[in-house]
């Protein structure tokens, strides 16, 4: 059994005159892991190329980023207040992840419509990338040495240097490694929606929804073990509301959500909006029998001057005859008198 595990020693990398700081580095790699399966999996279903997720993952994350560090800042504003130039330190750690997702959903769905991709299909598809970037991307709290949760003398427990201790808790103090709580949960959520993904085909957007409640159930025990300083309400931390509000609007969601059918309605009826002749059968039989109509007037029109056509010689036979009959009367007259 692990007896703790160890503080980092380093949280950059020197390449020559550059620094590459490793919490970025982490964020970087489960961005780019992100995308990869995002890609793989809009290509699965047909509706879009990697290309496509490269684009959409851009803007993204940019807005995602945006979105965290504002989170972050309005909710920690007693770090903030009095250094102003301490907001854009982002590789010093500090992105919340609900703005984080707040910002970055809307944006990379709205992005994907702009590409030709439906919302709800995108959001499918993204659903169980978004969980792969946190899960790596939580490592690099490890490397900062912060969020941790309360002492613990459990095998798992997180060694902290003295730099990075909080406030009245003895050197040599051992915690709860919460960033590896959330990584780990994290990554059994990408396995579970994969899951339910492929067992029983949820409607187009119910596997984002499932994702939000499952981040913020994790969300919420694992935000009430850490120990950094955070405004709380009722006895909960902010991010505890904040989680609490997602996973009852979640489940809320799916309860009205609409069955496969109707969905399957809905969407006919956008694709009929679009284009009104691409199920007008109506119409195209409607054409076809006007066709037939005129081939048969036509030949009703045929048959009745063949008719009579077929009559002339009979009436001039039978004027020819009655001319004959005369002349004989007048003959028999003659020789009568």
């Amino acid at each position: 059994m692990i007896a703790s595990i160890p503080s980092p020693s380093f949280n950059s990398i020197d390449i020559g005159p550059f620094s590459l700081n490793i919490y970025g580095l982490c964020i970087a790699l489960g961005v780019v892991a992100a995308i990869w399966m995002f890609g793989k999996r809009l290509e699965e279903r047909e509706v879009g190329t990697r290309d496509d997720a490269s684009a959409i993952g851009i803007v993204a994350v940019l807005a995602g980023v945006v979105g965290a560090r504002l989170y972050h800042v309005v909710t920690d504003w007693e770090r903030f207040e009095d250094n102003y130039e301490a907001i854009p330190r982002i590789w010093e750690g500090g992105l919340g992840i609900p703005g984080g997702l707040l910002f970055g959903i809307p944006v990379g769905l709205w992005m994907s419509k702009r590409k030709g991709i439906g919302i709800a299909v995108a959001a499918t598809c993204a659903a169980p990338a978004i969980p792969l970037a946190q899960a790596i991307g939580r490592f690099g709290n490890y490397f900062n040495q912060e969020l941790y949760g309360g002492p613990t003398d459990l095998p798992w427990a997180l060694e902290i240097d003295a730099e990075h201790l909080e406030p009245g808790y003895a050197l040599g103090t051992t915690f709860h490694p919460t960033f590896l709580y959330e990584s780990l949960w994290s990554l059994g959520l990408v396995f579970v929606l994969l899951w339910i993904d492929r067992r029983y085909r949820p409607v187009d957007g119910q596997l984002m929804i499932m994702y939000l409640i499952g981040y913020g159930i994790g969300r919420f025990w694992i935000e009430g073990l850490r120990i950094d300083p955070a405004d709380e309400f009722g006895g909960l931390r902010t991010n505890q509301w904040v989680s609490l509000l997602v996973v009852v609007g979640g489940f809320a969601v799916l309860a009205f959500w609409p069955d496969r059918a109707e969905s399957e309605d809905e969407q006919s009826e956008d694709e009929v909006e679009a284009d009104p002749t691409l199920f007008d059968f109506e119409s195209e039989d409607d054409e076809e029998d006007a066709s037939d109509t005129a081939v048969g007037d036509g030949d009703a029109a045929a048959a009745t001057d063949v008719s009579d056509d077929g009559d002339e010689p009979d009436d001039v036979e039978s004027d020819t005859a009655s001319a004959e009959d005369d002349d004989e009367d007048v003959d028999a007259d003659e020789l009568s008198s």
